[in-house]
């Protein structure tokens, strides 16, 4: 064993006893939570529920006559529907807390230069999540919307109902934060030595299908949504194909804990 206090400090706190592993998980439970409270206390003072479901409907009134609107079937949805939209907006916003609470949780377990390297991925995807909805609600949702009312007959009033409106739109936002973390995947999978870089540009092809694939599956059935998300998909593959490539010689273990877990 080596000497070093800094080498028997990386692994303090991995030998905890089960019951203490709980209770770290609770209390940053409980952190979390805290925090998404805050956020949905905030959006509740502004810019309100109501508020928050006029920004999100833009996109679609835009391609709707002047004076129409969007229309509530259920009887409870004047009520449900923009407490769901508060509590997904507080959810998006507490992110980066969300991830840090993780990051925290298993931060112990981790030595200095996955730490290292850890941070960094948190923060990226969490930027990434943030820039895949600002996509969908500034560049897809008009022109998707755009796309679809050029179908619709004369005779036909396009009044949607407010609850189908939001949950199309949360899970494109879902669909597109999630597809945008690709970069990230990329470089986890590469430094897990799970594959190799040769092997992620060898698998660039296949890629593309699978992109599409998704794409047709999780949007809506119209070319402009599916484009929208397999393109950047495609580029998002080879930015981390170059990033995989940067980060893992950026972050590689030091020569004594190589030497020290050999099998890593």
């Amino acid at each position: 064993m080596p000497d070093s206090k800094d080498s028997a400090d990386e692994l303090a706190g991995t030998e905890q006893p089960f019951v203490q592993h709980l209770m770290e998980l609770r209390n940053r439970l409980m952190y979390g939570m805290a925090g998404l409270a805050v956020c949905m206390i905030a959006l509740a003072i502004w810019p309100g529920p109501s508020g928050l479901i006029d920004w999100i409907a833009i996109p679609i009134r835009a391609h709707m006559p002047p004076d129409a609107k969007l229309i509530a079937v259920g009887v409870f949805s004047p009520f449900f529907i923009p407490m769901k939209v508060l509590a997904m907006t507080a959810l998006v916003i507490s992110l980066p807390w969300w991830m840090y609470q993780v990051w925290a949780f298993v931060a112990p377990g981790l030595y200095s230069h996955e730490k290292r390297f850890a941070i960094p991925l948190i923060v990226l995807g969490s930027l990434l999540a943030y820039v895949g909805i600002a996509f969908v609600q500034f560049m897809v949702l008009d022109r998707m919307f755009g796309f679809i009312q050029q179908f619709t007959p004369k005779s036909v009033a396009a009044t949607p109902d407010i609850a189908s409106y939001v949950e199309a739109i949360l899970s494109l936002y879902l669909a597109f934060g999630l597809a945008f973390q690709v970069p990230i995947v990329v470089v986890l999978l590469v430094k897990m030595n799970m594959v190799s870089v040769e092997k992620l540009k060898d698998f660039r092809g296949y890629f593309i299908v699978v992109a599409f694939i998704v794409a047709a599956v999780v949007t809506p059935p119209d070319v402009i949504s599916q484009l929208a998300l397999a393109v950047p998909m495609c580029l998002l593959y080879e930015v981390g194909i170059w990033g995989a490539r940067w980060f893992v010689k950026t972050t590689e273990a030091p020569e004594e804990e190589v030497a020290e877990n050999p099998a890593e």
